[in-house]
């Protein structure tokens, strides 16, 4: 029997704020342990929340980016469970009226096809803080309460069940990683923690409309692990059913050495936490004004940016793939075209000689110190012949070592390409001269021995040699 695996994802995205979501504490990843903690993180008696205004406009941006419906009315409530690394007994978060509803996003299969998953919801909530108990850190059955986390903001982005496959989670959680790095509401850094993601897990016969018991896999630092990790999960309950068993509904931790899943605590249902509204929270009230407000500072998304690069720029497919991956990076290919006619050129230079040196370096490309006016510049020198494409990399260098423009460069070493067809056909004699038994081997036949010919003729001008011209007059002599 075939079987069909169901999986919902919760991903938790860190928003990028400079202080926590009900107090002015700092967020800063890596700060010493308890340090950024004040009475309201730590639920002392008699403090009152205050909630974070821009908390709630990256909330918003991301519903309007995945088409949600954004609440006029939203309530927060009081998720109360007993945990050593939650100081007040509760978390503040949204359940019966959350900010965001029913909206969906698109990811593109690997035939080329798109799929829309739904989304349930996103809500704004805080996060809890840390339990250190792994023994490189802390002596044996020892744990230690890092609280810096606590109140830090969060959206919850909780995905229907309709995604078929752990590849697809993969797709889904990329996509939802670039949204919230293309609005700058999160850095997506899984390894920090900023992105979180937990999955949930069921398998049914193919065919059949009712759901299996579900677990939930949390304890996935990466993209991979999250695949990884759903692989072995679904193998596991399939053989579980077919041998006779039951799943049994529980969270289960991945652990990445060892390739398997742990149980770590039966699944909780909603009525465990015993959700109540937050009493020291009004009701969060959104106008039209401000909803619109916010829809207007959305940027261009990547989905109708990469279209945009296909459509207008007639870029290839994988082209518009690799420049839109990041929003730094296509911002500045767009400054970049916006003053060169050749768009594939400038494809060309940024998915190749930037993106290299960005590598190189180890940088993003805000650190990149050649601005797009001068990147453009140099393009569009080679497509006005002024110098050809292997010089111009030449000049690349030497404009990142000297910070000079490309035209000083140029005239100052004396580079600019050569067009006259009377010296480069002095030139071509020069070599057909000089190489008589490959200029024989070509007349009868050896075609490859052309581009022998060519790098000679090439080598002999400097490089300075017009590639086209070069060509034309050399295969004119030769034949």
């Amino acid at each position: 029997m075939k079987y069909e695996p169901i999986i919902g994802l919760e991903v938790h995205a860190q928003l990028l704020t400079a202080s926590k979501i009900f107090c002015r504490c700092g967020t800063v990843f890596g700060a010493p342990q308890n340090s950024q903690v004040c009475p309201v993180c730590l639920g002392l008696p008699g403090v009152l929340p205050v909630l974070n205004r821009q908390a709630v406009e990256f909330a918003v941006k991301m519903g309007l980016a995945a088409n949600c419906r954004i609440a006029e009315h939203a309530v927060f409530a009081r998720k109360n469970y007993f945990y050593p690394d939650l100081p007040k007994g509760y978390q503040i978060s949204q359940y019966e009226e959350p900010l965001c509803e029913n909206g969906w996003v698109e990811i593109e299969l690997e035939n080329g096809a798109l799929k829309r998953i739904g989304l349930t919801r996103i809500h704004l909530e805080e996060d809890a803080g840390k339990s250190v108990h792994a023994e490189e850190y802390v002596s044996e059955n020892e744990t230690l309460i890092d609280v810096n986390r606590c109140g830090t903001p969060l959206i919850e982005i909780v995905s229907e069940p309709d995604i078929r496959s752990p590849r697809e989670a993969y797709l889904y959680l990329t996509l939802i990683r670039q949204l919230v790095r293309y609005l700058g509401i999160c850095d997506g850094n899984m390894e920090e923690g900023s992105l979180r993601c937990d999955a949930n897990i069921s398998v049914r016969p193919a065919g059949e409309q009712k759901f299996g018991v579900k677990t939930e896999l949390k304890n996935m630092n990466s993209f991979r692990n999250v695949e990884k990790a759903l692989e072995f999960e679904i193998d596991r309950q399939i053989q579980l059913v077919e041998s006779g068993g039951r799943v049994v509904q529980q969270t289960l931790l991945w652990d990445a050495n060892s390739a398997k899943v742990a149980p770590m605590r039966s699944k909780e249902q909603a009525h465990d936490y015993r959700y109540f509204p937050e009493p020291d929270l009004a009701p969060l009230r959104l106008d039209e004004i401000w909803r619109e407000h916010i829809r207007l500072t959305l940027p261009e998304l990547p989905m109708a940016r990469r279209r945009r690069f296909i459509e207008q720029f007639g870029l290839p497919k994988y082209d518009a793939d690799v420049l839109t991956d990041e929003k730094a990076i296509a911002d500045y290919f767009d400054a970049v075209a916006e003053l060169v006619e050749e768009k594939k050129l400038v494809s060309n230079w940024v998915m190749g000689e930037v993106l290299r040196v960005l590598k190189e370096k180890k940088i993003d490309v805000a650190a990149f110190q050649m601005k797009p006016a001068d990147l453009a510049e140099l393009l569009n020198l080679i497509a006005n012949n002024t110098i050809s494409g292997k010089i111009a990399k030449e000049v690349f260098d030497d404009m990142l070592a000297s910070g000079k423009s490309a035209k000083a460069i140029v005239a100052e070493k004396g580079l600019v390409q050569v067009s006259d067809t009377s010296i480069i056909e002095k030139a071509v004699d020069e070599i057909i001269a000089a190489h008589p038994k490959e200029v024989e081997r070509y007349r009868s036949g050896e075609e490859k021995v052309f581009g022998f010919l060519v790098g000679q003729l090439m080598k002999a001008m400097r490089g300075k040699a017009n590639p086209k011209v070069a060509n034309e007059i050399l295969k004119k002599k030769l034949s």
